[in-house]
């Protein structure tokens, strides 16, 4: 089953190393998904051709939305196409 897909900018990490759901590529993909962030929700994030698995968190400390990842996951979307290929 594949995810849902969501634009994250991979430079925009909290000091933890999650990504920040706060710019506006982010912000148009969950409004015309209509994806509403929850806690434990399971997204696939994306930027240009790299694009990883992660869990939505709420950050307290920043007052806003975060994808807990994995760094060593990232993956190259163009390597997936051709895998899906062979």
């Amino acid at each position: 089953m594949s995810r849902l897909r969501v634009f994250a900018d991979f430079h925009n990490a909290d000091v933890e190393g999650r990504l920040r759901l706060n710019c506006i590529g982010t912000i148009e993909d969950l409004a015309s998904q209509s994806i509403e962030l929850q806690d434990g929700q399971l997204l696939t994030f994306y930027s240009e051709d790299l694009e990883v698995d992660g869990v939505v968190k709420y950050s307290h400390e920043e007052s806003m939305w975060v994808a807990v990842i994995d760094w060593n996951e990232i993956r190259q979307v163009e390597d997936l196409a051709i895998q899906a290929k062979s």
